[in-house]
């Protein structure tokens, strides 16, 4: 299976391509090669085809499996499995785009977090860095953590700065050395045949899964992670000093519990939020001059 190309060669006026009409704009901050992937992604037969099917069948097993967890919320319950079966999925199933959007994710993820511990002064933080390599790195309990991790960095960094009396602000130099300019193509996804689902069908496929064998403390908790993304994103303007990136963020009001079955939708959203946020990152760090005064970028 190869990725479907767009590009100008393939534009027709009568019939012109949404996604390369996207593709071609710059109005959003976006990785290039992530931008590459999605569009590729999203102009799939997987999400013409399979992705409304899936997505059907998701809320059907979800309903279910909600109702067997009310009854019988312990016997089933192992995040070890569930990691096997994502690790075992991502291989098998999902196309090389998708792949790499899930992976790139936690790296992105991993450098925010560790953008906002490093620029708040007098702050402490143990770092647990997420950036998987291969789908070994998957079992260990890679989407548990994730959702863990952002949750104990929350915490931490709020009673750090209560018990302190500190409120985030600008730094007197800013700290852009966690923030890598990765293209990510030093991964090589499989790209077999069975490889063709796209990445919302594929979370979709995998979310009833994630609801099965986790606890239903750990399901929720993943859910409403996904509103954070506010929280996050406010933690950056503070330090940086300027919110604009405020209005790319969709999953907001953290206080207010949004249900499950949109998990998968809103999961979509938390990765292009995470990415177009890291990117302003991105180009702040080569926009800089060492002594961190902005300057124009070399041509």
């Amino acid at each position: 299976m190869t990725n479907k190309k767009i590009d100008l060669s393939t534009h027709d006026e009568r019939d012109p391509n949404p996604w390369l009409a996207l593709l071609l704009d710059d109005s959003i901050p976006i990785n290039a090669t992530t931008k590459q992937a999605l569009m590729r992604d999203n102009s799939s037969n997987s999400v013409r085809y399979l992705s409304p099917l899936i997505q059907f069948c998701s809320k059907v097993a979800m309903f279910f499996i909600h109702i067997f967890k009310f009854f019988l919320p312990k016997l089933i319950n192992s995040s070890k499995v569930l990691h096997l079966i994502l690790s075992w999925g991502l291989r098998r199933f999902v196309s090389p785009d998708a792949n790499l959007l899930i992976f790139r994710h936690f790296h992105v993820g991993t450098e925010i977090l560790q953008f906002i511990g490093r620029n708040i002064p007098n702050i402490e933080l143990v770092e647990s860095p997420l950036k998987p390599k291969d789908f070994k790195d998957v079992k260990d309990d890679l989407f548990l953590n994730h959702d863990l991790n952002l949750y104990n960095f929350v915490i931490n960094l709020n009673h750090q700065l209560k018990e302190k009396g500190l409120t985030i602000s600008p730094p007197e130099k800013t700290n852009l050395d966690m923030i890598t300019e990765d293209q990510f193509e030093h991964i090589d996804f499989p790209n077999k045949w069975t490889n063709i689902l796209d990445l919302r069908s594929a979370i979709e496929l995998f979310t009833p899964f994630y609801q099965l064998f986790l606890t239903s403390n750990d399901f929720v908790r993943a859910s409403n992670s996904l509103q954070l993304d506010e929280t996050i994103a406010i933690y950056t303007a503070q330090i940086l000093g300027t919110p604009g990136h405020l209005g790319l963020i969709n999953n907001k009001h953290p206080m207010v519990p949004v249900s499950t079955y949109s998990a998968a939708y809103r999961l979509v959203l938390h990765g292009l939020a995470a990415e177009t946020l890291h990117e302003v990152l991105v180009k702040m760090k080569l926009h800089k001059n060492i002594d961190g005064i902005l300057v124009a970028p070399k041509k």
